[in-house]
């Protein structure tokens, strides 16, 4: 194999580790301090030259997203083969086009902003996981080359061991708007898919009008791709439950759960548990018997060791 070394921003150290161990690699190591006027110190105090170097940081915020350019661009500086920058949270994912004149397009300008970390020996490569808009890979330019990691394997585990008896499950989403991501993972589970029709009635709050398919006396199983303060999925779960769905569940690629919001959806009464991936750092927090949280490590390791060079 391929010989690699793993750094990551301070919050994602959790996933570099279980991305080291996966790929069998080296853990790189960073200095980092704070001056009293707020400015950061970063020192790389492992050996990149000639080094397949891999980077974890998701765009979390806006001083992660500096922390993930200004450490790759050292990576780069100091003599890297070639550097896989791995994002498994891309923020801002809902900013990716202006409704409004005048709007900033968030996403593609983080995009830009990591489209302009100077290459090794070889095009800088982005692993993106789940995007919330398909469209956004196409964001990147330059030789940047975007690469999409699917949760489908991770998911599917999770939907299998948390939903209950295959012949009892109905997999669900909060809107049409996931439906056919839904219903590609129910077909490969041969199982039925669900969603609701919402319709909206005031500014930003909407009514469930109609569930799509059968659900009552069934296991449901929620997916959605993100969530965040849960709002649309309590309102789909009160929607199945009052179909007749016997017990419900919610599988979320990027659990971001904000403030008390986990704790909300919990204490709604609705669900019998959540499970989620660990893109973001919130979720290895929060992780308790109410919540798993699995990692996505071996997915990454697996992309990055079909598309890294040999040598």
């Amino acid at each position: 194999m391929t010989p690699f070394i793993v750094f990551s921003t301070r919050a994602y150290d959790y996933l570099r580790d279980a991305l080291a161990i996966e790929l069998g690699a080296e853990v790189g190591q960073v200095e980092r301090r704070t001056f009293p006027d707020g400015e950061h110190y970063l020192r790389l105090l492992s050996e990149t030259e000639g080094q397949h170097v891999v980077l974890v940081g998701g765009t979390i915020g806006d001083a992660d997203t500096l922390e993930v350019f200004d450490l790759a661009s050292a990576i780069v500086k100091y003599g890297a083969r070639s550097l896989t920058l791995v994002v498994p949270y891309f923020g801002y994912a809902t900013m990716e086009r202006a409704v409004k004149s005048g709007e900033v397009v968030t996403a593609k300008s983080r995009a830009r902003l990591l489209s302009a970390i100077p290459n090794g020996d070889a095009p800088n490569r982005v692993l993106l996981f789940d995007v919330h808009t398909e469209g956004l890979p196409y964001y990147f330019e330059g030789t940047t080359v975007p690469m999409h990691v699917y949760g489908k394997p991770l998911i599917t585990e999770l939907v299998r061991t948390h939903g209950g008896p295959v012949e009892d499950l109905v997999l669900a989403c909060t809107d049409a708007g996931r439906a056919k991501w839904v219903e590609s993972l129910a077909n490969d589970m041969g199982v039925p898919a669900s969603f609701v029709f919402k319709r909206r009635i005031a500014g930003d709050k909407t009514q469930v009008t109609a569930v799509s398919a059968q659900v009552e006396g069934k296991n449901v199983v929620i997916y959605d791709d993100m969530i965040r303060t849960g709002g649309s999925l309590v309102g789909a779960a009160e929607a199945y439950r009052s179909a007749g769905a016997k017990r419900i569940t919610a599988v979320t690629t990027h659990g971001l759960f904000p403030g008390d919001s986990l704790a909300k959806i919990q204490a709604s009464g609705l669900f019998d548990h959540l499970a989620c991936t660990d893109s973001h750092p919130r979720a290895g927090t929060l992780a308790s018997p109410f919540l798993t949280v699995a990692s996505s490590a071996k997915l990454f390791a697996e992309k990055i060791v079909r598309n890294t060079p040999h040598g």
